[in-house]
């Protein structure tokens, strides 16, 4: 079962009233985000999944097919977000995207890059190109030395390879509709730096160097959870980390928080108010398990509490983060 973190889970409510801001609750779910498996073929420093290659945690068919069935009866739900793990390995995927794309929903694939060059996976940049997926790639550094020493040796040159390929079909072409966003998170504990600025080095750079051009970036704090909050603690730094966050809290993030429109899905079918809560088994709304054969419309979650912990900082700190990168 994996362990909250070791920090007084009351703090970030408390943090909330300080402020005179009420305990979160949900608005109209409008996204899914489905995390269909824990099997990568990286094992990310940062990666709070505690995602690798010997994973073995993958989604079962009935609940892809439940997945897609809620779509079908939730048309207010405009966005399937698929992530992992690499998603691409989960023999769901496929089916997941393609499924979702005939009901008119966007799909984004939340892609580590150098899955597009894994033996038996020659196809995949075209699949997603085709079902016009859109692509939200991680690249922590526009240099090997950082990337490499947070996702392992060898994976800049891969992901650089791997979005010339993206470019090819169009992905992050001006003269294109398929979108290509990039992900920046801290190599250590800190907060990202100011994402507009951050972004106009990333063009500049990937574009002088590589001749890779892209949509936006988008930059995600790095959370106190799994692998990540290992780390820090066998560093000593989990209680200066947690200080960082709370000391930076911004009450302008609350609005925008991922976990007010998202339901989290994962790979054995529970629901969660987000990716973190997730791995951290935090169920939705913090009540008994619930799963997908439990609800039939997501609109009436409309109004129900979010279950929040210490960890939340790490998404209200500084410029705030989400899944869609800095929030305020």
């Amino acid at each position: 079962m994996p362990q909250a973190p070791a920090t007084d889970q009351g703090r970030f409510g408390a943090t909330l009233a300080a402020h005179g801001i009420a305990a979160l609750r949900r608005r109209t779910p409008t996204a899914l985000q489905v995390n269909v498996g824990k099997r990568c073929n990286q094992a990310c420093h940062h990666c709070h999944v505690d995602a690798g290659p010997t994973r073995t945690e993958v989604m079962p068919d009935a609940v892809a097919d439940r997945v897609l069935a809620l779509l079908r009866r939730n048309p207010g739900v405009e966005v399937l977000d698929v992530t992992g793990g690499a998603p691409e390995l989960a023999p769901c995927f496929r089916r997941l995207v393609a499924g979702a794309r005939a009901l008119g929903r966007r799909v984004i694939d939340r892609c580590n890059l150098t899955i597009l060059l894994e033996p038996g996976q020659e196809d995949l940049a075209t699949f997603l190109a085709a079902h016009e997926v859109e692509i939200v790639a991680s690249l922590p550094c526009w240099g090997s030395d950082n990337v490499d020493a947070q996702r392992g040796q060898g994976v800049f040159e891969k992901s650089i390879r791997a979005l010339r390929g993206l470019n090819a079909l169009g992905y992050g072409r001006a003269w294109s509709t398929l979108r290509l966003d990039l992900v920046y998170n801290p190599l250590g504990p800190s907060l990202p730096p100011p994402q507009a600025a951050l972004e106009r080095d990333y063009r500049r750079q990937l574009a002088e160097r590589f001749g890779i051009t892209f949509d936006h970036l988008r930059t995600i704090t790095n959370m106190p959870i799994s692998r990540f909050a290992a780390t820090l603690a066998r560093r000593g730094e989990a209680a200066g980390y947690m200080s960082l966050l709370a000391h930076h809290f911004n009450p302008a993030t609350v609005p925008e928080l991922m976990c007010r429109s998202l339901v989290s899905v994962g790979w054995d079918g529970g629901l969660y108010d987000c990716d973190f809560n997730q791995m951290l088994a935090l169920p939705l709304g913090g009540r008994a398990v619930v799963t997908v054969w439990d609800v039939d419309d997501l609109g009436a979650l409309e109004g129900a509490p979010i279950a929040t912990a210490a960890h939340c900082f790490g998404c209200t700190a500084g410029a705030g983060s989400g899944c869609g990168g800095a929030l305020a």
